[in-house]
């Protein structure tokens, strides 16, 4: 368990003070899982222990991904040395290039601040180097991209990661756990329990946790073998394995593991497999930059071809215009930038 806390004190009180940068689509709720306890700790220890600013690029309201609009408090350049800041963003991370944006969280970091992310956040800190040295976390779903667009960065697949002055936090309810752990490092275990209760919380996750569920909750099987199998498909997304050899390592025949899938999974091992790769080649057209060639060999295709018609009679739709999509994507993204600016 980390035994330090995430934030630093202001520096004329022990009072803690939070700075909230929100991205255009940010996630919701780790947004409200970072506030709410805070809101809660105060009201616990009737004083203002914690405080918080929300703020945007240009002091306007930000846009969530899930369409609600949410006022701020000020533009990021009226901010003055800022102590903690927390980059929130959700949708599109990868595609974010504001540079006047980067240009403040370089400041802050000379200047000694505290600056961490939720969810896709970590994208945007590395793509600014301040994550270089640091042990960092993102949401699962995007772990294999970002590992493939900054290979340097040491990335674990934990709930959050404090590292002396960066932390980041897969986002979702994790959010709430890097939270309690603060609050429990800064007040002591009585306080931070009391918080999580309210909450509804059976327990308070430790940020070593693993951040998907057991495959045997996500595929709703408990059948051991069939469980070692899919593992080791999971694991061996790029490096195929025969499916002699899956059922080997799982201690099947090819026929018994062919009946598993059948009867569990209604899929033969084959297509499920496929449908794996295909999914993991999915996420790094979107989020990377990568080519296509790449992408093939990184997810088991012996040529882009091959891959290229696998990928269409899945998603009905070619690698090529997927990544097409994702350029005009991000080609939009930077005009509403330079449309503010």
């Amino acid at each position: 368990m980390h035994k330090t806390t995430i934030f630093q004190k202001e520096k004329t009180s022990d009072k803690v003070h939070i700075t909230l940068f929100l991205i255009d689509r940010f996630t919701m709720l780790p947004l409200s899982c970072i506030i709410e306890p805070l809101r809660l700790v105060n009201s616990e220890l009737g004083y203002e222990a914690y405080s918080w600013t929300l703020v945007s690029r240009d002091g306007y309201a930000v846009q969530a991904s899930n369409g609600i609009e949410l006022s701020v408090n000020q533009a990021i350049h009226e901010l003055h040395n800022p102590r903690n800041i927390v980059v929130c963003s959700g949708l599109d991370a990868h595609h974010y290039r504001d540079h006047r944006a980067f240009s403040w969280l370089r400041k802050w970091s000379s200047e000694g601040s505290h600056i961490g992310s939720v969810c896709t956040g970590a994208y945007i800190l590395a793509r600014i180097g301040l994550l270089n040295g640091y042990r960092c976390t993102v949401h699962w779903s995007s772990i294999d991209s970002l590992t493939e667009e900054f290979p340097q960065l040491e990335i674990a697949a934990e709930l959050y990661e404090i590292d002396r002055k960066r932390f980041t936090c897969a986002g979702g309810t994790s959010a709430l756990d890097m939270m309690l752990h603060d609050i429990e490092m800064r007040y002591g275990h009585t306080l931070s329990a009391s918080v999580a209760e309210q909450f509804l919380l059976e327990r308070v996750r430790d940020g070593k946790d693993v951040q998907r569920l057991p495959l045997q909750s996500r595929l709703r099987v408990n059948h051991p073998k069939l469980i070692r199998a899919v593992t080791e498909m999971e694991d061996n997304t790029e490096d195929i394995l025969s499916r002699n050899e899956i059922a080997r390592r799982a201690g099947l025949s090819r026929r018994q593991l062919e009946r598993l899938f059948q009867r569990y999974l209604q899929t033969s091992p084959a297509r499920y497999y496929l449908k794996l790769r295909l999914n993991r080649a999915k996420i790094f057209l979107i989020e990377t930059q990568m080519s296509i060639t790449e992408i093939a060999f990184a997810c088991g295709f012996t040529s882009a071809s091959h891959f290229s018609k696998c990928y269409r009679d899945l998603f009905a739709i070619t690698p090529r215009t997927e990544r097409l999509k994702s350029v005009h994507k991000g080609i939009e993204i930077a005009k509403e930038v330079e449309i503010i600016a």
